[in-house]
């Protein structure tokens, strides 16, 4: 494979791997800080993502599902109200500002805030390449053993069979999430995980694939959405919900439990000691993991409950129980599920398996390669991270490496979601700006 120099022959401030909504806040934070200054003390930034374009959670846009966070907790309004890149700036240009105020909510549709979102990164899209998939990041070290800095490695999208390098001081990882699946899962065209969704049940429907059940596992807000829009779009199906509770558990969605997806709560977790840490984890996993919105709760009971009054149910509940085996002859599945207090079994015979199973922060070594020897581990071999999101490196690292989206072992439930995109971005931009060398010239 042949290695390009970047056509650009200095050194870039930063380098961003990944551009979902985290980098994206962070790079308008730096457009914003280059606008303001003067060319020598402009930064030098650039960002490489490995989609055609941008896209976030594309395969669950469904066309009626609600953010279930407010639309003030975008990209910017939490660290600057009065930027321009915010979502309602973003109505106001669309011509819907006085239409959103009259709905009188504030959880938007999820397809207009991806679009809010699309909207922002066309306004920084120089600052991006994407169809760049990073391959590698190697350590670049001086005469004095000192890593100065990183050579970000990623393929040509001109040509994926060459590669191009960009030399960076800091880099900033935010790769997001990936797809979560129980071990010994078996991919294929009838057993997929919730994040295609919308592609793969396109894809059937063209086909004219026949679907008589479909089985969904999980009970979180993913599982209840996709369970909902099987039963919707399959009229003829029966859609059976697998998951180990009793029932789909309302999101605690209440002001003081709400709090701790504020900014100040990031500052008492991250000075938390680690026994306690993993209480307040423990203690307020009801407002993120699985759980599911009141509305869509009592909307899919009603759904049952209608079917069971008119004799034809169709939407069916497997509670308290779990998938033991799933096999897949020709054309159709076998799924055997296990009823948990009785330990009895039932095979569902079903031509579709969709595992609603959350997601998982990617590990930061397949990201970083041998670049991530150099990150700090703590007891629990969880990556070191300071409070302004910079791992901590070995001794004789100078460049930094700035995390996003991995660190809620250190800064708390919002670690992943939306909630402190904003705030995150503007205290990373401050790190780098504090960390930075004094140099001469080189604006972007």
């Amino acid at each position: 494979m042949e290695t390009l120099l970047s056509t650009l022959d200095s050194t870039y401030d930063i380098v961003g791997i990944g551009f979902g909504p985290s980098n994206l806040a962070l790079a308008i934070a730096l457009e914003e800080h280059n606008a303001q200054v003067p060319a020598p003390e402009q930064l030098r930034v650039g960002f490489l993502e490995k989609q055609s374009g941008f896209g976030w959670h594309r395969g669950m846009l469904l066309e009626d599902a609600t953010m279930q966070v407010s639309f003030l907790k975008d990209l910017v309004t939490m660290r600057d109200p009065a930027s321009d890149f915010s979502f309602l700036c973003f109505l106001k240009q669309s011509g819907r500002l006085e239409d959103f105020l009259n709905h009188k909510t504030f959880f938007p549709l999820r397809i207009e805030f991806h679009a809010y979102f699309e909207w922002a990164a066309e306004r920084v899209r120089d600052l991006v390449e994407y169809s760049s998939e990073v391959v590698s990041v190697e350590p670049v070290t001086g005469k004095d053993g000192e890593v100065h800095a990183f050579d970000v490695i990623s393929r040509d999208p001109r040509d994926p069979e060459r590669t191009i390098v960009r030399r960076a001081r800091n880099i900033a990882v935010a790769t997001g999430l990936e797809p979560h699946l129980p071990p010994g899962t078996v991919v294929s065209d009838r057993v997929w995980h919730n994040s295609e969704l919308l592609p793969r049940v396109a894809a059937m429907k063209e086909e004219g694939i026949r679907v008589r059940r479909a089985v969904v596992l999980g009970a979180g807000q993913s599982a209840a959405e996709t369970t909902d829009y099987l039963h919707r779009t399959f009229t003829d199906a029966e859609v059976c919900a697998v998951f180990a509770k009793y029932g789909f558990t309302p999101a605690d969605d209440s002001p003081f439990a709400n709090q701790i997806f504020d900014p100040e709560a990031v500052d008492t977790f991250f000075g938390a000691p680690s026994s306690i840490k993993q209480e307040l984890l423990e203690y307020h996993r009801g407002t993120n993991y699985s759980v599911v919105d009141m509305d869509l709760i009592e909307s899919l009971y009603r759904t049952m409950y209608r079917e069971k009054v008119q004799g034809a149910e169709r939407l069916r509940l497997l509670r308290a129980s779990r998938i033991r085996e799933v096999r897949e002859q020709d054309d159709k599945l076998d799924v055997e599920v296990e009823y948990l207090p009785t330990g009895g079994r039932e095979v569902l015979e079903a031509d579709l398996l969709v595992h609603a199973t959350g997601y998982r922060p990617q590990d930061i070594g397949a990201v970083l390669g041998r670049t991530a020897k150099l990150c700090l581990r703590d007891e629990e071999d969880g990556v070191r991270i300071g409070r302004d999101y910079r791992v901590e490196t070995q001794s004789h690292v100078s460049a930094g490496i700035y995390l996003q989206g991995a660190g809620e072992h250190t800064h708390g439930l919002t670690s992943t979601l939306l909630s402190t995109i904003a705030i995150r971005a503007g205290e990373i931009r401050e790190s780098l700006l504090a960390h930075r060398a004094p140099k001469v010239g080189a604006a972007r």
